[in-house]
Order: C-alpha cells, then sequence, then structure tokens
C-alpha cells in the first residue's frame, strides 16, 4: 500500500492544548479517525477566535467555510487522559481559500498525528462558492 506523504511548513503560527476524552476513543481504546478530525476542528475553531472572529462558520456576514478535503497522517496512539498540543500553519491561499496543516504532540513531545485541511469560503445566503474574506487575507498573509 502506497502511503500518503504530509510535509509540514516550518512556521507554525497557533498553538492550542485539549485533553482527550473518553468519548474520543473509539473500540481500539484510543483517539478515532472521526474524532481526531473533531479535535483539528477545536483547535481550528480556537485559532480564528485567536484572530477575532467568532467562529469558523461566522467570518465575514453570511460567508463561512467549508472543508473540501482533509487528511490525516497517524504516527502514535492517543490514549485517555493525554493531553494534546495542536498547532496550526497557514499553507497555500488563494481567492477562495487556503490551506491549514496540523501538528498534533501528546505531553511527551511525541508527534501523534499530522494534518492538512483545504479550506473554502462559501457563501450560505447564495449557497455558492465566495472569496476569503479581506480581513481574514490579510491576517493569514502576515502568518505565511
Amino acid at each position: 500500500m502506497a502511503r500518503v506523504e504530509l510535509t509540514l511548513p516550518d512556521k507554525f503560527i497557533f498553538q492550542t492544548t485539549l485533553q482527550v476524552r473518553v468519548s474520543d476513543l473509539n473500540y481500539g481504546g484510543h483517539v478515532g479517525n472521526d474524532n481526531m478530525l473533531t479535535l483539528m476542528q477545536e483547535a481550528r475553531t480556537l485559532f480564528y477566535r485567536s484572530l477575532g472572529f467568532e467562529s469558523e462558520v461566522k467570518l465575514e456576514g453570511s460567508i463561512s467555510q467549508v472543508i473540501a478535503e482533509a487528511v490525516v497522517i497517524y504516527k502514535a496512539e492517543a490514549l485517555l487522559g493525554d493531553t494534546l498540543k495542536i498547532e496550526i500553519a497557514v499553507g497555500e491561499l488563494n481567492k477562495y481559500g487556503f490551506d491549514l496543516f496540523y501538528r498534533i504532540t501528546n505531553q511527551h513531545n511525541k508527534e501523534v498525528a499530522r494534518g492538512k485541511t483545504g479550506v473554502v469560503c462559501f457563501d450560505y445566503s447564495k449557497r455558492k462558492v465566495a472569496s476569503v474574506p479581506q480581513k481574514l487575507a490579510q491576517q493569514l498573509h502576515v502568518a505565511v
């Protein structure tokens, strides 16, 4: 089986910590793939809030964001009670969206996972793709 490779950027501009809860675990006793995406979403929401936005669904007027693609590569298990540090970096930015990269490590500084989400801005009132709001674009340009 060919493995997906994901090279992370050198510069991470945001970090937060989240604790693994029992509801994050799957039948194998570790964080399941669906819950890793949820932890990444939680970190992404906190990232947007750190930039002054209420949430990822309230960027500007009726403009929000949708995740067009997601990649998660697992490096180690995340277990109940682990404190995960989730770092976020900004990748390619274009008129309609951008990439966010995630590095997830545990309290022992062991890499648990890395990820990438392709973000596309979306105007929910018009039900179509929208340009990245200027305020967000400016902040992301500084971060890149």
